[in-house]
């Protein structure tokens, strides 16, 4: 699949889900900032999907934006979604991943508002809430709706299976910069260390018992069977 048809897919996942929350009891609205954290994770696909669309509106500023705010303490995944899946489905423990919440806020988030929010990762678009998440402290998420999340930040996996995924800082200033961009489109982008973890492609879904019926229709959606 080329990076063009990838970004299709995407694009298309990105309206099914709005579409999909478009249909909830949400309190979620315009300038309801709670859960902008900088600790977002992202894959490498998205993170050029957001690059592409910040260099076509002339927002480069942004990427400068992202460094001078990037802190050492922020969140960096161990682990992917469908690394997590094959885990649960052994028996095995993940591994660790370290707490970290230092109340800040998203490096991008401006007056209340994203710069970047047609085309924001889907870690932002599935920060929902059937209550608003600054009385409560912490959001309120129908265990159903997890498993519908899980299951596609498992598709976005899998459509990046080649690609990594990353703190959303990490993975912004990656994609900040052009031979980051032209090896990515190339394929040739391999062996990132450090702060990066490799995507694999989904060998098992992370779909309870009690969810598999009501989730057909949505497996229908993404798979088109």
């Amino acid at each position: 699949m080329s990076l063009g048809q990838k970004l299709t897919v995407l694009n298309t996942i990105y309206r099914h889900y709005d579409e999909f929350t478009g249909g909830l009891n949400i309190a979620c609205k315009k300038n309801c900032t709670a859960c902008c954290t900088p600790d977002v994770t992202m894959t490498t696909l998205e993170g050029y999907l957001i690059a592409d669309s910040l260099i076509s509106n002339s927002r480069h500023d942004l990427f400068g934006h992202i460094q001078k705010g990037l802190s050492g303490s922020r969140f960096k995944p161990r682990t992917t979604t469908n690394k997590l899946a094959i885990l649960c489905a052994k028996g095995d423990d993940p591994p660790q991943e370290p707490r970290h919440d230092d109340g800040k806020h998203c490096l991008l988030l401006m007056d209340g508002l994203c710069p970047i929010y047609p085309a924001r990762p889907f870690g932002c678009r599935c920060f929902i809430s059937e209550k608003e998440c600054s009385q409560t402290g912490y959001a309120e998420v129908d265990p159903f709706i997890i498993t519908v999340n899980t299951v596609y930040l498992q598709v976005i996996e899998h459509i990046d299976a080649a690609g990594f995924s990353g703190n959303f800082a990490d993975i912004m200033l990656l994609m900040a910069k052009k031979e980051n961009r032209d090896r990515y489109r190339k394929n040739t982008l391999k062996h990132l260390e450090g702060d990066f973890v490799s995507n694999i492609p989904i060998e098992v879904l992370m779909v309870p018992p009690e969810h598999r019926n009501n989730v057909k229709p949505i497996l229908k959606e993404l798979f088109g069977k």
